[in-house]
């Protein structure tokens, strides 16, 4: 007879330890699950927030500058934004460099 209550007993403690792990399993598992809404809540935020910078930062004029700059002179490196500038820049500062092909019908 004690053998069977020492194994009623041993089940019991089993069954509440496994009802336990289970409860504590069924927690997490809703505490993962708000997080990674929270977690998308949160990136959805922090786009909206990048974007608003973004569109308070301007235009950045020296970057619009550079990128319109696209005529070198091969001689002192100097550059343009358009061929007629180029061609004028050439004959004022290398009168004495023949002109560039690329120069030779542009109107200045």
């Amino acid at each position: 007879m004690t053998a069977l209550c020492s194994w009623l007993w041993l089940w019991s403690q089993m069954a509440a330890v496994v009802s336990h792990i289970c409860r504590l399993n069924v927690f997490f598992l809703f505490v993962d699950m708000a997080r990674g809404q929270q977690k998308i809540q949160s990136q959805q935020k922090n786009a909206k927030k990048q974007a608003e910078q973004k569109k308070k930062q301007g235009h950045d004029q020296k970057a619009a500058a550079k990128a319109a700059l696209i005529y070198t002179c091969t001689v002192c490196r100097t550059q343009m934004p358009d061929p007629k500038t180029f061609k004028q820049h050439f004959e004022s500062k290398h009168p004495k460099t023949p002109l560039p092909p690329e120069l030779a019908d542009v109107q200045a």
